[in-house]
């Protein structure tokens, strides 16, 4: 007589047990990735608190703005560790769209011990703020600029200039989308984080016009997943 075998199949319990430990996988996974744009925001948020904090720290101790600050009395302020011709005109502000100024800030603020790394300075006015040594960068490798700008959405008029920094570009959506949340009032066009706007020039990029919803009430698009947006925040 041939014996025949049956199969095995799985029960009931042994169903439900898979079943939990892939939603127990999943829901660790989904969790991990929810802390690692959670502090990717908080790195974003400490690095323009940090950055405003040394940029009024500088005007107080020496009652100058940095980067506008004329390289000869920077050097006898600061030190000699100040590159020679590294400052701006003096003028008691930061120039409009003045990349020169905007790079020879990070100069002053380093030298001065009111932020880490050692730049060099020198991007010239037509846009390039491109060498490595120029500029800070953010937590998605996009370069960081506080200058003078009118490159930002407004929602009621043509934007004014307006001293703000530059959060870099290369930011997902949903982290612009949480970093607005957290810091402001979640909306692009408003409050004093906004979505930049603008022709990108050396690596100082803007935002595609992909990260915003237009169709009514201006939003980060979430849906649409962009990668490389970007913002100013207005001090």
């Amino acid at each position: 007589m041939i014996s025949i075998q049956k199969q095995r199949g799985f029960t009931l319990v042994e169903i439900a047990i898979v079943l939990v430990i892939i939603g127990l996988l999943l829901g660790g996974i989904l969790k991990g990735q929810e802390l690692i744009t959670s502090a990717r925001v908080r790195n974003l948020a400490d690095q323009n608190s940090g950055i405003q904090a040394a940029y009024y720290g500088f005007i107080d101790r020496y009652r100058q703005i940095p980067g506008d600050m004329q390289a000869a009395l920077a050097i006898q302020a600061i030190g000699s560790s100040v590159p020679a011709g590294i400052g701006g005109d003096g003028n008691g502000r930061l120039n409009d769209d003045d990349w020169g100024e905007a790079s020879a800030l990070w100069v002053h603020l380093s030298r001065a011990n009111f932020i880490q790394g050692n730049y060099a300075g020198g991007a010239a006015d037509d846009g390039t703020y491109v060498a490595q040594t120029v500029s800070p960068i953010n937590a998605f490798n996009g370069r960081v600029m506080l200058t003078r700008t009118q490159g930002y959405y407004d929602a009621n008029a043509t934007p004014s200039y307006r001293l703000a920094l530059f959060l870099g570009n290369q930011i997902p959506v949903n982290v612009m989308r949480e970093l607005d949340v957290k810091v402001d009032d979640s909306a692009p066009q408003t409050g004093v984080l906004r979505a930049t706007k603008g022709t990108t020039v050396g690596e100082v990029n803007y935002s595609t016009p992909a990260c915003i919803d237009t169709t009514g009430t201006p939003i980060w698009d979430i849906d649409a997943n962009e990668q490389d947006c970007g913002a100013i925040y207005l001090y």
